[in-house]
């Protein structure tokens, strides 16, 4: 399900200028924060899957770069618990790792990125090349980091693109702060702001069903949605990790970023094609049709222990030694956002996010209207349309139709998308290997653009600054429910049912 890289990179027609294809210049990645999770557990398994596959340019080469003083047989060894390989790519395995090398050196030490630079240089055997840093470092660390590469580390010849991970900032100035700061470095067209919920398969879906179908493109409007509700739910909590999502809560963590971007691509208009900053055209006039958000517009919670469970599991946030006593950090949120235009005025977008509640799952939910003149004693329910993004994607269709038997009695029934069924024997490809994939392709599709994050801090951060200030209590709800009673009174008093 992976497109083939060869094939990505003739779309974009990228060169070295002489007509020679991408494939044969080298390519050095280089990541920054090498020993911190985020690249054990995640990158370095991203680039062995896509080399195994035969997914990157064939002269590739991978650098660690961190401060541990940590030599690559340790890194590997730490890597290996995440890397899935086979028993017969044993000897691939090796040649991948004979790719990589390790750097040390500090975020902030000039003379590190001239070493780092100096590594990078004997790769690339003095000519055009291009590379990439991705910054998997913690916040704080970004701009430093990223200052010293615009300095030191730059290709010259060839490209250089740059991909950081969110926060991209607390708020509409710290986010404005930080982007002034990467465009005085880089072009737009280098950065890459990775939010992988974009590279779900099912979020991707969205457009294709709905410019791709008929039957639904028709019923994308005012006339016939009731309601849209776009939930993220986890059946776990923070123990252990309460410091970080104290720091940001959940509206940071997911709403603001997640939450917000599938409801653009839900409701934008139709592009003039299907060209990276087209799309992100469409969703930015999306985001500027919308209010900010007031503290009327939400329901808040804390999830609290649960008496009956065993375990740290079914601890409380406050129970957290992590977290700071006495923390009014929300660990549930719902908001109910209006997109002032002509397609969805009046149309309540409710969006819903939790941790430690009664399973885990992300979707949309779009309701239709109820049926005018109904003819069959109050039988027919909604119709509904549901894009499961996880777990097991799917797509379904609720609708009612006769019940079989000599009475003439509605039931409702589903046509049913779900994709283990329907692609049977087919592996769906993790987010970030599409995510480095597009790097790689130089395709910006499913990355954020400096102006949509300032329209998503525009619309939460006078919100944010309420609840920051401690304007607002969270209610408590307990772990393993469905989340505040509240928030499902807030979803039938905005038409959905």
């Amino acid at each position: 399900m992976i497109r083939n890289s060869l094939k990505c990179h003739e779309q974009n027609g990228h060169t070295n200028g002489q007509g020679e294809h991408l494939d044969n210049v080298p390519h050095v990645f280089t990541i920054l924060g090498a020993s911190e999770d985020l690249a054990k557990k995640k990158i370095y398994p991203t680039l062995w899957r896509l080399y195994r596959h035969g997914l990157l340019p064939n002269v590739t080469w991978f650098i660690g770069f961190a401060r541990s003083n940590m030599a690559l047989a340790e890194v590997r060894a730490e890597c290996d618990q995440y890397m899935q390989v086979k028993r017969d790519e044993k000897e691939m395995y090796e040649k991948f790792w004979g790719l990589n090398v390790w750097v040390d050196g500090s975020p902030f030490m000039s003379r590190d990125y001239e070493i780092l630079n100096l590594e990078i240089c004997k790769k690339e055997e003095n000519t055009s090349s291009n590379r990439f840093f991705y910054i998997a470092l913690p916040p704080h660390l970004l701009q430093h980091s990223a200052e010293r590469i615009s300095t030191y580390c730059m290709a010259d010849r060839g490209w250089t693109r740059i991909i950081i991970e969110k926060p991209f900032g607390k708020d509409s100035d710290s986010s404005a702060q930080l982007s002034n700061h990467l465009a005085s470095l880089f072009k737009e067209e280098q950065i890459y702001r990775i939010d992988h919920y974009l590279e779900k398969e099912m979020v991707q879906n969205l457009m294709s069903l709905r410019f791709g179908n008929r039957i639904f493109g028709a019923t994308w409007n005012r006339e016939n949605v009731a309601s849209v509700l776009i939930s993220f739910k986890e059946p776990f909590g923070t123990f252990g990790r309460g410091g970080y999502f104290d720091e940001f809560g959940i509206i940071r963590d997911v709403m603001q970023n997640y939450l917000l971007q599938i409801m653009s691509l839900f409701a934008m208009e139709k592009p003039s094609s299907t060209s990276p900053d087209d799309i992100r055209d469409e969703k930015v006039k999306v985001l500027k049709s919308m209010k900010a958000l007031q503290l009327s517009d939400v329901v808040l919670g804390q999830y609290t222990g649960d008496l009956d469970g065993e375990g740290e599991a079914q601890k409380g946030y406050l129970d957290d030694p992590t977290v700071p006593a006495g923390s009014i950090t929300p660990t549930y949120a719902l908001a109910v956002c209006h997109i002032n235009n002509e397609r969805w005025n009046g149309v309540p977008f409710i969006l819903r996010c939790g941790k430690a509640l009664n399973e885990r799952k992300a979707e949309v939910r779009i309701q239709y209207h109820d049926i005018p003149g109904d003819i069959f004693g109050g039988q027919a329910k909604r119709n509904e349309l549901v894009i499961r993004v996880q777990p097991g994607e799917a797509v379904y269709v609720k609708l009612m139709t006769k019940a079989s038997g000599i009475n003439f009695e509605l039931e409702e029934t589903e046509l049913d998308l779900t994709y283990t069924n329907r692609y049977k024997g087919v592996k769906l490809s993790d987010a970030y290997e599409r995510l480095i994939l597009d790097v790689f392709c130089g395709s910006q599709m499913h990355f954020v653009r400096s102006d949509e994050l300032a329209q998503a801090w525009r619309i939460f951060t006078p919100l944010l600054k309420q609840i920051d200030g401690g304007q607002v209590t969270p209610i408590p709800y307990k772990y393993g429910s469905r989340g505040p009673k509240e928030a499902d009174v807030m979803c039938d008093q905005n038409n959905f049912k």
